[in-house]
């Protein structure tokens, strides 16, 4: 039973709040593991926000820590509450207000921000308000801490060793994928051979985030045979992949087996056994010639079609309507060579999206059929979105993207293909793992609120215990974020700032666990949506040239990450000032 009841109302807030924070860093935090994922098609916007759902709720309530900080970041000397733990529950209470309306606010125009920095602000804010600023641990002090990894200076030192560790390490893996794979004689053979030992050093540096990183679990492993695991899960991972996934895309890749599904590939080294491939009876691009433009010719191209000057066929080639018109945009005279051609392949064009909700059925708002679209609308809404060409139109904070991606080099689409699986691992273990820690960026706070409302006392030694039941509610609101809001988010981290592809998005995640890693290893602060964006900007510009990054879209994000501890804090400590400083009945002081 509750001790301080006459506070119910304040345990009331914080519940209404904390699930608001948690719904934001679903709908905010999810493009950091899936928007290059989504983008490169490796997976269908749908297919991630399932795979997201399941990973983020396992890290959240299966490998969620039971015990979180009072004060996550540890800025403010909890010690000073002590004679009124109501002032500290009220406190947290403001910080989570403040850090959910600014997440709302960033969310909703499509900013991708700190989910971290901003409860830190919060926390910063109503400390500053309720102690002052000399209760603010602005640089770390004591022992085991540190001046760059404790207190706020390591929100200004994240802004740089984030995204520029997360993009050395990125384009270090997209440099390798380039020029020893992609732009080879076979790139097709090339992938083939080489994604195997991808495989097995992408398992063991995502066990080594697992194990490093961690979550609530205990690893009983000492020093000295955690290298030894590493290395064993990399080999025997790698060595799986090579009796089950390799020959599924030996046949489907190599031999264009289209009767194959993806719940073929358990059968390993049987589908070796097969026959040979019959020949498709739905092939109906197999003998369509088609102009092989470049990126920036396509744009030409689609722009001349849009002015009127040529058109486009179904087969995607350039048919003049006006010879002068033609000549005039590529410069090319009419008796110039015809331009190479390919066999186009139903793999080269783009799958059109497909609408899960119709038309809203005609009738006034209280029939059966109106209420029943609305109930469907509530649910699928946010997953209905086509997110990969949602990103590709202009606005003012994105520019025009076609002309970014039209400076970025393709590469053969087989090859790409070989890439996908690897990019779904790494965005699936990366969603664990975020789900694992920064849920408590919510639930810590209102841990905190709810133990002091139920004891009326501070957690022992600044911490709170996190009961399951708080885990699973800031889980389940974390899901709903995800399903309902997050492709606001995954549309911006995704084609918007560079041209995305699987081996692109893979080089990007992968980059962004190893900053994880190395971060956790020295006790350095760095926020994943940091990093991600970090790797982004680095394989953009080693793709192509610096013009297939789209800086306006890279200057806003850094903007958010710039004004979000500010802004937080100023929310929260005018919340926290007002109200323990407003006029009130029956109190003179």
């Amino acid at each position: 039973m509750a001790v301080l009841h006459q506070y119910d109302y304040l345990f009331a807030l914080g519940t209404i709040f904390a699930g608001l924070d948690a719904w934001n860093i679903g709908a905010n935090d999810v493009a950091n593991s899936w928007a290059t994922s989504v983008a490169s098609q490796s997976v269908t916007y749908l297919q991630a926000m399932v795979l997201a759902s399941i990973m983020e709720f396992a890290g959240s309530v299966g490998v969620g820590a039971r015990v979180a900080d009072t004060i996550r970041t540890k800025v403010i000397d909890t010690t000073l509450f002590e004679n009124d733990p109501a002032l500290l529950m009220l406190g947290m209470v403001c910080a989570v207000t403040a850090s959910s309306i600014y997440l709302t606010m960033a969310t909703k125009i499509g900013l991708p921000v700190s989910t971290t920095h901003s409860i830190m602000g919060g926390v910063i804010g109503m400390g500053v308000a309720a102690v002052g600023a000399d209760g603010v641990q602005w640089v770390g002090k004591g022992p085991g801490t540190g001046a760059i990894n404790s207190g706020v200076v390591q929100v200004f030192l994240a802004w740089i060793i984030a995204p520029g560790l997360s993009a050395v390490f990125a384009s270090i893996i997209f440099l390798i994928t380039k020029y020893g794979v992609m732009l080879r004689k076979n790139p097709v053979w090339k992938a083939f051979l080489y994604v195997p030992v991808y495989f097995g050093l992408a398992a063991s540096l995502l066990t080594m985030l697992l194990l490093w990183k961690g979550g609530g679990y205990e690893v009983k492993l000492t020093d000295s045979q955690i290298p030894g695991v590493i290395v064993a899960v990399g080999v025997g991972f790698a060595l799986l992949m090579c009796v089950t996934l390799m020959p599924w895309l030996y046949r489907v890749v190599m031999l264009d087996d289209w009767q194959l599904r993806w719940y073929h590939i358990p059968m390993g080294l049987f589908l070796l056994r097969r026959g040979p491939v019959p020949e498709n009876p739905d092939d109906e691009y197999e003998d369509e010639p088609v102009q092989d433009l470049t990126p920036k010719d396509e744009l030409a191209a689609s722009k001349a079609a849009q002015r009127g000057d040529v058109e486009i066929t179904a087969a995607g080639a350039l048919n003049e309507k006006t010879v002068g018109n033609a000549d005039s945009t590529d410069g090319a005279s009419a008796d110039a060579p015809a331009a190479p051609v390919r066999r186009k392949k139903p793999s080269d064009f783009r799958k059109p999206h497909k609408k899960l909700l119709g038309p809203r059925p005609e009738g006034k708002w209280y029939t059966w059929p109106v209420i029943w679209y609305a109930m469907k609308w509530s649910v699928l809404h946010g997953i209905d979105q086509d997110v990969v060409n949602l990103a590709g139109q202009k606005s003012a904070l994105a520019g025009d993207v076609e002309e970014i991606h039209a400076h970025a080099a393709r590469y053969d689409n087989k090859a790409e293909y070989m890439y996908s699986f690897l990019q779904v691992m790494t965005a699936a273990t990366a969603s664990f793992t975020h789900g694992a820690n920064d849920i408590a960026n919510a639930i810590g706070p209102y841990a905190t609120v709810f133990e002091i409302w139920n004891s009326g006392v501070l957690p022992e030694s600044g911490k709170a215990t996190v009961p399951t039941w708080i885990l699973v509610f800031g889980a389940a609101c974390l899901v709903v974020g995800i399903w309902t809001y997050g492709y606001n988010i995954m549309r911006n981290l995704g084609n918007r700032l560079t041209l995305q592809s699987p081996s692109r998005g893979f080089s990007m995640e992968l980059g962004s666990a190893i900053t994880v890693i190395l971060a956790t290893r020295l006790k350095l602060p760095v926020s994943t949506t940091q990093c991600i964006t970090g790797a982004t900007v680095g394989v953009g510009l080693c793709s192509g040239t610096w013009r297939t990054v789209n800086w306006r879209m890279v200057g806003w994000i850094y903007f958010g990450w710039f004004i979000t501890l500010p802004v937080a804090g100023i929310i929260s400590g005018c919340l926290m000032g007002i109200i323990i400083n407003a006029p009130r009945w029956g109190y003179s002081g």
